[in-house]
């Protein structure tokens, strides 16, 4: 057999971002919007009006008429790679996958602004991304 049959391939590791299979994960294709700098693992993600992603920040508004309102407050998905969408925007999106349902550790992910966890859980739940506190080496959640 060639040598290179006979080696490692690949392999996984548990970053702390998926708390198990309780839920099912999903995952699908997303279009990252340029210049957000380097996004990581575990980044929620919400959908602009121009089908953009972009990190769920609810102190970003813009203006309807002459109201501020958040547009990036509602969650969609979860960053499933770290990716660099570049510094300036205006650029053409990024592809990247994203986790659209699953179970999740609060504690590994990631908002933009001031967001946390507690603010976004409710609205996560509806669209099946559970959050779990966290799991210990023998994969036993608390």
């Amino acid at each position: 057999m060639s040598r290179e049959l006979m080696g490692d391939i690949g392999g996984s590791s548990r970053d702390n971002l998926i708390a198990g299979s309780r839920f099912p994960i999903q995952h699908k294709g997303v279009q990252l919007a340029a210049g957000q700098g380097a996004l990581r693992r575990g980044t929620v993600l919400a959908i602009l009006a121009a089908g953009t992603a972009v990190a769920v920040d609810s102190s970003h508004t813009v203006t309807v008429g002459q109201t501020a309102v958040p547009d990036r407050n509602k969650p969609d998905c979860i960053l499933a790679e770290d990716i660099d969408t570049g510094g300036s925007a205006g650029g053409s999106p990024i592809d990247a996958v994203a986790y659209s349902a699953g179970y999740f550790i609060r504690g590994s992910l990631i908002f933009g602004g001031t967001d946390t966890w507690t603010d976004h859980e409710l609205e996560m739940r509806k669209l099946n991304m559970h959050l779990s506190a966290s799991v210990d080496r023998e994969g036993g959640i608390h």
